[in-house]
């Protein structure tokens, strides 16, 4: 057979679905793993340090054309492949368990991803869900820190638009292959983050998002971040596996506390009963991660009340704190509803607030 290099190879044996783990036993029984091509059938069936089953998949699909189709496949869509043996795989990956032996990239890596923090949520998320989401990840991005999530929808769409708008990096680990956008209404949004940080997945090209696929990657979603933030969750919901890889790697792992009669919340607010650390801003975050001691906040913006008329000023005093509906608006002011929406609308004109699904205002 032809010689193929060991990074080939190493896509070779992805493309057929050898697990990481058997992989990286193979990588260690031999000096270099593309002998793999050269060796016999027989001599695969006595490697003992993988099952049965792998060194038969091994050697029914030694096939060249199958690697050949696969790196065709690689540079038609125009992807970056990074794998264990390269001297730029992330340091952080390298020592997770079940660590991936191949990444498939768009965008690039920076040396400032090293200041990263995962954010991660429930897919249906609440409006106030997707406003702390975005307000926290634009907050970090802002300072610098690299935010890595799932690209899903709900909080992972949040934290990457939040990220953007901080004008910082952030990180999208996908469930399916590069080629493949999920949820397909992101595409916008994933071709943004190829420019402004990475989308990654280790499934090769052409893997459907399969619902096995999205706990199988969170382990990247920790193993890449200093910690983990989960904004909103079920008491099952997949981002608590999140939690429980962060916490087998050693991660420190953040909850933002919500309504005690909220579904969405009750898994982050189980979390701070078991001892995460609670959010009430990003000062929480910085102070519990060493590697973020050093970074100062900015001092947060206050509201130029010079330009606005004392009911604007009621209004906006209302919405400062957390996002309110507007019907908690017209009982707080004591206004009508038919004032309150008119001045919201002037109020969303001068940019000083923001429309949020089901008539939620939070400041822009």
């Amino acid at each position: 057979m032809s010689g193929f290099s060991n990074k080939e190879t190493l896509i070779w044996l992805n493309k057929i679905r050898v697990s990481n783990i058997a992989t990286n036993k193979l990588l260690e029984y031999f000096e270099n793993i593309s002998d793999i091509w050269k060796i016999s059938n027989e001599e695969i069936l006595n490697i003992g340090c993988i099952r049965k089953s792998v060194r038969q998949k091994i050697i029914s699909n030694r096939q060249e054309s199958i690697l050949e189709n696969a790196l065709e496949e690689i540079e038609k869509n125009s992807i970056n492949v990074m794998t264990v043996l390269d001297e730029d795989y992330p340091d952080r990956l390298r020592y997770i368990y079940d660590n991936p032996t191949v990444l498939y990239y768009k965008g690039y890596f920076s040396e400032v991803d090293k200041l990263s923090l995962g954010i991660v949520g429930s897919r249906k998320a609440t409006s106030y869900g997707k406003w702390a989401s975005e307000k926290i990840s634009s907050e970090l991005a802002e300072l610098g820190i690299t935010v890595v999530s799932g690209m899903a929808r709900g909080i992972d769409t949040e934290a990457h638009k939040g990220a953007l708008k901080g004008k910082g990096r952030t990180i999208a680990i996908l469930g399916s292959g590069l080629d493949i956008v999920y949820p397909k209404n992101n595409r916008k949004l994933y071709d943004k983050i190829c420019e402004c940080g990475a989308v990654v997945s280790e499934f090769p090209i052409g893997t459907e998002p399969f619902p096995a696929n999205f706990p199988q990657r969170n382990r990247i979603i920790s193993g890449l971040s200093l910690g983990i933030l989960v904004i909103e969750a079920t008491e099952k919901s997949g981002s608590l596996i999140t939690v429980e890889h962060a916490i087998e790697q050693g991660k420190e792992v953040f909850a933002l506390p919500g309504n005690i009669n909220s579904i969405f919340s009750r898994g982050t607010n189980c979390l701070i009963k078991d001892g995460a650390k609670i959010v009430m801003d990003i000062e929480d975050i910085l102070e519990e991660i060493n590697e973020f001691n050093h970074i100062i906040t900015k001092e947060e913006e206050e509201v130029d009340y010079s330009q606005l008329s004392s009911m604007e000023i009621k209004i906006v005093e209302c919405i400062k704190k957390e996002p309110i509906h507007c019907d908690n608006i017209v009982y707080m002011t004591g206004l009508d509803i038919s004032t309150v929406s008119s001045t919201l609308t002037i109020l969303e004109l001068k940019g000083i607030v923001k429309e949020l699904p089901g008539r939620v205002y939070v400041l822009s």
